[in-house]
């Protein structure tokens, strides 16, 4: 695979991230408040994005507002967003409808359909929740560059289209003549 992607799914807790045969996660430990939204994005921006050519990115779940940490999870959504962007990082955001779609088939599959497919499709899957969605995310990037990590279904792969993906501007080798 020539493309690097990066797979996040971002979270108070424990914010999965995945790329092509690898799994990891932040987590804050005893971090509250500004002081643990400031620590993830640090913790992203300053370790994993080097050389990443494109980010798929859980959108926010708006099933979920009104719950207890939505306002803090959506902060640290954005402070995320916003630093792939000053960074200048290409970013698509997938809703949590098209991760399940593009995992399982089906737009409404709960959390533990997931985690089984994600096992099934790639053997070397070590992890929870969060890194099962980072996988996906991560396999739904590599798959719209045209360099899948598995081979998914069509019923799957319709999810791709239900993503708004960034445009990328193909690096100037030294010497090119382009």
């Amino acid at each position: 695979m020539s493309a690097r992607v990066l797979g996040i799914d971002p979270s108070l807790t424990c914010t999965g991230l995945a790329g092509h045969g690898w799994t990891d996660t932040i987590k804050p430990g005893d971090r509250r408040g500004a002081d643990r939204l400031v620590w993830i994005r640090d913790t992203l921006t300053d370790r994993w994005l080097a050389g990443v050519d494109l980010v798929a990115m859980e959108g926010p779940a708006y099933s979920r507002q009104g719950q207890a940490g939505h306002h803090e999870g959506a902060g640290l959504w954005w402070l995320i967003r916003i630093a792939l962007a000053s960074k200048g990082v290409p970013v698509a955001v997938v809703t949590p409808g098209s991760l399940k779609l593009y995992a399982t088939g089906k737009g409404g599959a709960g959390k533990d359909v997931v985690m089984r497919e994600v096992a099934r499709r790639f053997p070397w899957f070590e992890g929870g929740e969060d890194e099962a969605d980072a996988v996906v995310l991560a396999a739904m990037a590599a798959d719209h560059l045209g360099e899948p990590m598995v081979a998914m279904p069509a019923t799957h792969r319709a999810a791709l289209a239900k993503v708004e993906w960034p445009e990328l501007v193909a690096p100037v080798l030294v010497g090119s003549t382009r």
